[in-house]
């Protein structure tokens, strides 16, 4: 879809509904010459929707920009450490992952969402406090950025994690709703638009009682940018207009959240009541900091996950300079 689509979708919904915070820009940046290429491996998942119309504002701004999709995380973390492609829709945990395991070529740009996360519980089944959870069968990703967030907020809970009837679920989002469809599982640890697809078949409902998304560890993030030590490097005034054309793009789609469900729409291919459920429960932002990330590292070195702490050699892994210097103070 265009950004003059985008812009016009975005424009229609802010008549209908209040508009939401947007991130005040500098003006664009003048265009490089000779233009950058650079290679961008995407997640097709709700919160990054704004890579959808990113080449469009990019181009003029002397960008050249090649959107490679991925199915999963963990495969766009191992493209952007091995220099296949140059930035990469990862998530929140990745960086520490990959510095845990010394893949030390990925370097964190910026958080791309928040939004709060509850169980996805099957009809029928009673989910009414965290002690519940004993006894069910609980479906999780492992090593999703969602399942960080689980572990580390039951917890927090004093849930004992290794007494829980864990189902792990490889292959992506869809695999939940099927699984929940067969009644395999009782609950799942999943991530949009599956949550919202599981409910709007009428197979479960959202307890909403229940946050994961508010551990100290871990938080509300749900994911971000990152890019290769080479292009952070190399090709920095690239980068830094490819992200001052991400958030343009982000803030013409947040105008309202009906324009925020249709833009969802057209990245994600979503039926359009599915991707306005995402987007009422979202919100695009980049609130992300290295100490949340920290945070992240310390835990799940605590919890076994991570082999290593490697929390102190986080800053060399993060350059937020580059969205601060697209951002007006």
């Amino acid at each position: 879809m265009s950004h003059r689509r985008l812009a016009a979708i975005a424009l229609a919904a802010t008549l209908a509904s209040p508009a939401l915070a947007t991130t005040p820009l500098i003006d664009a940046p003048a265009p490089l010459s000779p233009p950058v290429r650079l290679t961008i491996g995407a997640v097709k998942v709700p919160h990054v929707a704004p890579f959808n119309g990113v080449a469009e504002i990019a181009r003029p701004l002397g960008v050249e920009v090649e959107v490679v999709n991925f199915v999963r995380y963990a495969d766009v973390r191992t493209a952007l450490a091995s220099g296949s492609i140059e930035v990469g829709s990862i998530g929140p945990a990745d960086v520490p992952i990959a510095v845990s395991q010394n893949l030390r070529g990925i370097i964190g740009l910026m958080g791309v969402g928040v939004s709060a996360k509850h169980p996805i519980v099957r009809n029928g089944v009673t989910l009414e406090k965290w002690e519940d959870l004993y006894g069910k069968r609980v479906a999780i990703a492992p090593g999703s950025a969602v399942w960080f967030q689980f572990a580390a907020t039951v917890t927090e809970q004093n849930i004992a994690y290794g007494r829980l009837n864990i189902v792990n679920i490889q292959g992506g989002g869809q695999p939940f709703v099927q699984a929940m469809e067969r009644g395999d599982i009782d609950l799942f640890i999943g991530w949009e638009p599956f949550e919202s697809m599981a409910i709007q078949q009428g197979l479960a409902y959202r307890q909403t009682k229940l946050d994961y998304s508010t551990s100290r560890a871990v938080g509300a993030e749900l994911g971000m940018v990152g890019a290769t030590r080479a292009a952070v490097e190399q090709k920095r005034e690239a980068l830094r207009r490819l992200v001052w054309a991400y958030l343009k793009v982000q803030n013409d789609i947040s105008a309202s959240k009906e324009a925020l469900g249709n833009a969802i729409a057209a990245w994600t291919g979503l039926p359009p009541q599915v991707a306005k459920a995402v987007a009422d429960d979202m919100t695009l932002e980049q609130s992300l900091t290295v100490d949340q990330v920290q945070r992240q590292a310390r835990e799940f070195h605590r919890l076994g996950v991570l082999t290593r702490d490697v929390s102190a050699e986080l800053p060399q892994f993060f350059d937020l300079s580059i969205y601060q210097s697209v951002v007006r103070r």
